[in-house]
């Protein structure tokens, strides 16, 4: 009966035997089959598809990592600002100033350049009656004066010296803001050659009245 004998290896290949025939003969195992283009395509696709969501996974986990700055206010349910940034210091955001005065009024614009020379960032509106303006924000008719500015949620009426400005800014009571009525001698803006007493009036809420500051004494 004839068959065939496996025998050893040789060269790589495999030797057969025909045991009907006598002769033996050499086979070569199947070659592998080769990678078609669409089954590299395939590979490619999806070893770039891990390559993307293994970045955006690190980029979500630093993205949701809070602001060391910001996680007090945070926790606190406080939006961090430039003022809760600089505690106990004047920022510099909150040197912006609005003032209204007249347009023919010379010594509001000597304050102006007052403050603006000590680090405010002033803008200036001409109105023909600046009254609406301290009637809107609650100034009393005997502590009105030629301007009126507003900054920080402060009203300052009149030549207020620019450091008086800068401390209310920094203890932040709760007050309608700060006034110098009339224009007295000596003060910010009303430099003359005279220097006259004055004080620095704090305008409460309910009413009341407490003097900030005190100069030319």
């Amino acid at each position: 009966m004839f068959g065939v004998d496996r025998g050893t290896a040789v060269g790589g290949r495999e030797t057969y035997r025909d045991r009907g025939a006598g002769d033996s003969f050499q086979h070569s195992p199947p070659a592998p089959l080769a990678m078609n283009t669409f089954d590299r395509f395939r590979v490619t696709a999806l070893a770039a598809a891990i390559v993307i969501a293994a970045g955006c996974a690190a980029g979500d986990d630093a993205n949701s990592a809070p602001d060391s700055a910001s996680a007090p206010a945070a926790a606190a349910g406080i939006a961090p600002t430039a003022d809760t940034r600089t505690a106990g210091a004047v920022a510099v955001d909150s040197l912006l100033m609005a003032v209204y005065k007249t347009p023919t009024c010379g010594c509001c614009r000597l304050w102006v350049d007052h403050v603006r020379e000590n680090g405010f960032h002033a803008t200036t509106t001409d109105l023909a009656d600046v009254s609406p303006v301290k009637a809107t924000h609650k100034v009393p008719s005997d502590l009105q004066s030629c301007h009126t500015a507003l900054i920080g949620g402060y009203v300052v009426e009149g030549h207020v010296p620019s450091e008086d400005i800068k401390r209310l800014l920094k203890e932040r009571p709760d007050i309608i803001g700060l006034a110098v009525p009339g224009m007295p001698s000596g003060s910010p803006g009303m430099e003359n050659g005279q220097v006259d007493a004055y004080e620095v009036i704090a305008m409460g809420k309910d009413g009341s009245r407490k003097v900030w500051a005190k100069h030319g004494q």
